[in-house]
């Protein structure tokens, strides 16, 4: 069903890199959303009226809020796709980030205004009437919210979009609280017990739970989060496949939104190679990156010493200090400055977060165990903290 729907109305919709494209995956999934969740609103709202079940109406409260919140959805992607401008040069890809952010709190807000009407109904209980129409609407609704969930989950993977997969993420909570108000209604048929009450706050309960969670997902990208480490892991084997690459460091990656991606890095090349030739690597690295990973890639370039044996001998030094202090401590940027009566040893040491040394204290342990072999030299050492959880990397010992 989902391919079939994909198919009639997302034009080109194998080609999911184009903006064009996945706003057409984004507007599919919020009028599908929005058509089956009023659908079951007018159904659940109307069943739930007539019999005076409070839980059957909560539920379909919930199935409202679902609609409203495809209606945010929509207007997300339309946003979203909206060209840079002059006050948005990075373009509105986050407007859908917002979406979702939206979408998470109505979500939480509806949970936290159902569980007060539920608890009344457990001290103050009414009667409930059964009706096989109750049930079957009820089961309808189930395998309705079930396959919304799976469409939703595999269109939100196929564009990788946090919005829609937020609205997965809610409908499969509503199989759920669903299905606890169909048991609630047969345990009740059943036994007399008047469990309404109850069911209305365990859907409230999972609304309230499932908005938390959507909050703290949505939020996440608007704050800025560490890259994956897939994607990290892309980049730098790309980059060290450049003949003329010794290493890199210093990788910042920015998201401005889905495909909407920015990033800058140091890149090392030897000191002795012709600056006009390693400008045009350069050039050419970051021309390859916009074309074949659609990220918009500045580089830095810094030159290193190779063919000195005092500056190589002095690196594999500190090196080897790095090593035994932290495996996940590196170095970067070395280079040694000579004087009459002492050398200084300039560099960069990357730390991972939340590093358990100060930058004074990791300085001087560094220091002192420099000097207890090597007195003449001094060391000249940055603290640099990692963006992207790792600590760079190089393809030869002299980097």
């Amino acid at each position: 069903m989902t391919n079939l729907l994909v198919r009639i109305f997302v034009k080109d919709y194998d080609k999911t890199g184009k903006p064009a494209v996945r706003g057409r995956y984004g507007l599919l999934a919020g009028f599908v959303g929005l058509a089956c969740n009023v659908l079951l609103f007018s159904l659940k709202f109307l069943v739930g009226m007539v019999f005076g079940s409070i839980a059957i109406v909560a539920d379909a409260v919930n199935n409202l809020s679902d609609a409203g919140s495809c209606i945010v959805t929509l207007i997300g992607f339309k946003m979203s796709g909206k060209p840079a401008d002059e006050e948005h040069p990075y373009g509105h890809a986050r407007v859908e980030y917002i979406a979702g952010l939206v979408v998470s709190f109505s979500i939480l807000l509806l949970g936290i205004q159902l569980i007060g009407s539920s608890v009344q109904k457990i001290f103050k209980p009414e009667a409930v009437e059964f009706s096989w129409l109750s049930v079957a609407v009820l089961c309808m609704a189930i395998l309705v919210k079930l396959w919304m969930g799976l469409f939703y989950r595999k269109v939100g993977k196929t564009i990788d979009s946090m919005a829609i997969l937020a609205n997965s993420a809610d409908s499969m909570n509503d199989v759920y609280a669903t299905s606890a108000v169909l048991v609630s209604a047969l345990v009740g048929k059943v036994t007399g017990w008047q469990l309404d009450g109850y069911a209305g706050t365990l859907v409230a309960v999972f609304i309230i739970i499932s908005g938390i969670g959507l909050v703290r997902e949505t939020l996440n990208p608007l704050l800025g989060t560490a890259p994956a480490q897939e994607l990290v892991n892309k980049i730098e084997d790309k980059l060290h496949g450049y003949e003329g690459v010794l290493g890199t460091h210093d990788l910042m990656v920015h998201n401005y939104g889905p495909q909407r991606c920015f990033a800058s890095v140091h890149v090392e090349v030897c000191a002795k190679e012709d600056i006009l030739k390693s400008h045009d690597m350069i050039d050419n690295i970051e021309k390859d990156f916009a074309e074949d990973l659609d990220i918009h890639l500045v580089i830095h370039l810094d030159p290193v010493v190779t063919d000195d044996e005092e500056t190589n001998h002095m690196r594999d030094v500190v090196q080897k200090i790095l090593q035994e202090l932290d495996s996940r401590l590196s170095m970067h940027d070395f280079r040694m400055v000579k004087g009459n009566t002492h050398s200084n040893l300039i560099f960069d040491v990357a730390v991972p977060p939340r590093y358990q040394m100060s930058d004074k204290e990791l300085r001087e342990v560094i220091d002192t165990q420099v000097k207890a072999d090597y007195p003449d030299y001094f060391t000249v050492i940055t603290v640099d903290r990692s963006y992207t959880s790792t600590t760079g990397r190089a393809d030869s010992d002299n980097s």
